[in-house]
């Protein structure tokens, strides 16, 4: 009776040990290492990034910045490889509040075919706004995926820019799906940005502050979109590119580090 209690004993704390999340270490295990993407060699930007559409990205006190053009805006596109279930840890910080850029994630194969393709430039007011026509020329772009509108429409952004619509504020899944964060620092203070692609759904916390849960089957989504948001039908792969995004003059931010770690084979 004594032997058949201790058996027992032992399959009951075997059992545990494999029903704990502790018992075995994933890919995807908070205590997994992230791998960094290289941002920087031999004092240039590393050459697996490269840019797409107009302006460009500069190396400034071991960080990227973003090098805004007056006739449009463009993409830092990591094109070495495609990424599926995963997470994305991005540090970053702002000039101002406003200063607009974004992570994009999951960018279909198409973009590989753009990467010398630049939308017809825009021309400019010395304060900075459009001259008649630009408008115009910009929303063409939009409509027809043009070099840097591609990854709007055939990848997700999140959002970086402290503006105060939850649609279109750091962290959301830009028009899509609205963000819950609330900065707690400076804007030009270094931030954490970690973005989940698991399954269907994205996830994004910043600064350990879940901010924002999108998934693209959901009822929620607005089905209204004005012409430089994402388009709601183009399907966005399981696995696919990830860049970041420099947008209009005066909009300036750094990235100091962007890390992955997987969570299995995307399907």
């Amino acid at each position: 009776m004594t032997k058949s209690v201790l058996n027992l004993a032992a399959l009951s704390l075997a059992l545990a040990g494999c029903a704990s999340p502790m018992a075995r270490k994933g890919p995807g295990d908070p205590e997994s290492p992230w791998r960094p993407l290289p941002l920087i060699k031999d004092d240039r930007i590393d050459p697996d990034w490269v840019q797409v559409g107009w302006g460009s990205f500069v190396i400034d006190e071991g960080s990227l910045r973003t090098e805004c053009d007056p006739k449009g805006m463009g993409l830092l596109l990591w094109r070495k490889e495609k990424f599926g279930d995963c997470q994305i840890r991005v540090v970053y910080r702002c000039k101002e509040p406003r200063s607009n850029s974004g992570v994009f994630v999951r960018i279909d194969e198409g973009i590989l075919q753009r990467l010398d393709e630049k939308s017809e430039p825009v021309e400019r007011k010395p304060g900075g706004g459009l001259v008649e026509g630009a408008l115009q020329k910009m929303m063409d772009a939009s409509e027809k995926a043009k070099g840097a509108w591609y990854p709007v429409h055939h990848g997700y952004e999140v959002q970086v820019c402290e503006e105060p619509d939850p649609w279109h504020r750091t962290g959301a899944v830009y028009s899509l799906a609205k963000s819950d964060y609330v900065p707690r620092k400076k804007p030009d203070e270094w931030k954490t940005m970690v973005i989940t692609l698991q399954g269907n759904l994205v996830l994004v916390e910043v600064d350990g502050q879940p901010s924002t849960r999108f998934d693209p089957e959901s009822k929620d989504i607005p089905r209204e979109r004005k012409w430089f948001e994402p388009k709601r039908e183009v399907k966005r792969p399981r696995a696919g590119y990830l860049g970041l995004q420099n947008h209009d003059p005066g909009d300036v931010v750094w990235f100091k580090e962007v890390s992955v770690r997987s969570l299995g084979a995307a399907r």
